[in-house]
């Protein structure tokens, strides 16, 4: 551990700087210009806990930047409430005429379409604080979606490195459930189980259920097939939020199962964790711990300058991707000599290859709009307390 700490930690000390940085030197002499981000976030809905701190701590990094930066930030907001469509419609539209010039949006794809789609219709670059799917881009949106995209890391990445993380932990036997709600929660087990498999795991058992506007009785179903199979973990891609998760642990640790459930970034937080039982024997890969307890020191300190907000959000590592999509937005500004042209934009994004950001090291190309190579933090819960116990990076991107 203490190697890979000094790795990152000189990788946080590069993003500091990382907004001066253009392929192939220093970017040139620029007259100094502010460029609006307009961003329609969920303050009140399923997306709250991972849009709110990512927007607080946006707001702190722009303000960082705008002490040094030539090209200054001008962030504007607008509630979507819950991501429903005609108030996220009515919100890129307000944002695009206060002359947002990049547009940002929501935590999730799905959500995040009526936005995404007028912001690309309006030839803007598109960008998600944690978006974790490839349709962040022209795999859904088509020929415009060039201009869209996620500094979520992308669910093949994360999958597999879910897979990874189980195989050095020993464990050879896996329960897949998935819920279906969202593609991202799909993907990510999809991507487990295809990394699962090349490593040589074993599937016990495949079970799915539907978390937000499901039926709790067919959670209960799915507590019990999952209990009645013997698995080294269990593994799942949802969260708390949407409904079904605590249903599902709690099922399981009651009727005495204390097989380790292994999910992604969906389930971070200790929003959701219930006093009896106690959350126990729970894993999930995430950016960055939200607890004071990463291995960056420059990670816990803007958790710390931000406490009260992503406390109030429910404590997700969500927080360090919306200084990551502001350095990210800034090198792409950079590079483009000042440009906010979306096209000239989304051309140099897609270019980003290990961009050092506050969160890690950002890699995009033609085919991937979101994130793949970044380092995962490993966290576990027991008695309702979350620590770092390792990090974990994907070795391989497989194609689900």
């Amino acid at each position: 551990m203490t190697g890979v700490t000094k790795a990152v930690l000189a990788m946080a000390a590069t993003a500091l700087v990382a907004v001066a940085v253009v392929a192939g030197g220093t970017a040139a002499p620029q007259q100094s210009k502010t460029v609006t981000i307009g961003w329609a976030y969920d303050g009140v809905g399923n997306m709250a806990p991972f849009d709110g701190p990512a927007l607080a701590t946006a707001k702190t990094r722009i303000a960082q930047v705008n002490k040094t930066s030539k090209i200054k930030l001008r962030l504007i907001t607008c509630n979507t409430q819950g991501n429903k469509p005609t108030i996220a419609k009515s919100c890129a539209a307000k944002l695009l005429g206060q002359g947002a010039d990049v547009i940002m949006t929501t935590c999730d794809v799905d959500y995040a379409a009526p936005v995404v789609q007028q912001a690309i219709n309006a030839g803007k670059l598109t960008v998600a604080a944690c978006i974790g799917t490839d349709q962040m881009g022209p795999k859904r949106f088509g020929a415009k979606g060039r201009l869209a995209f996620s500094y979520g890391n992308v669910a093949q990445d994360e999958g597999s490195a879910m897979a990874e993380f189980a195989w050095k932990k020993g464990w050879r036997n896996a329960s897949l459930a998935t819920d279906t709600v969202i593609v991202y929660f799909r993907n990510v087990v999809q991507a487990f189980k295809a990394r699962w498999q090349q490593l040589g795991g074993k599937i016990v058992t495949e079970e799915t259920y539907q978390s937000a506007g499901g039926n709790p009785a067919s959670w209960q179903s799915v507590v019990t097939r999952l209990n009645a199979k013997q698995a080294d973990v269990i593994v799942t891609s949802t969260a708390a939020a949407f409904g079904a998760q605590v249903p599902i642990l709690n099922g399981l640790r009651t009727l005495g199962n204390n097989t380790p459930m292994l999910n992604s970034w969906a389930g971070d937080g200790n929003y959701w964790y219930t006093p009896d039982p106690k959350v126990t024997n729970y894993y999930y890969v995430t950016f960055a711990s939200a607890f004071g307890n990463d291995p960056v020191k420059a990670v816990n300190a803007l958790a710390k300058r931000n406490k009260a907000a992503i406390a109030k959000a429910g404590s997700t590592g969500a927080f360090i991707t919306g200084p990551a999509a502001i350095d990210g937005i800034l090198v792409a500004l950079k590079r483009a000599g000042g440009s906010t042209n979306g096209l000239a934009l989304a051309a140099q994004m897609e270019k980003f290859k290990n961009v050092p950001t506050l969160s890690g090291k950002v890699s995009f190309s033609k085919q991937l709009h979101t994130v793949f190579g970044r380092q995962y933090r490993v966290i576990r819960v027991q008695n309702n307390v979350p620590k770092v116990v390792g990090t974990i990076k994907a070795k391989v991107v497989p194609k689900i």
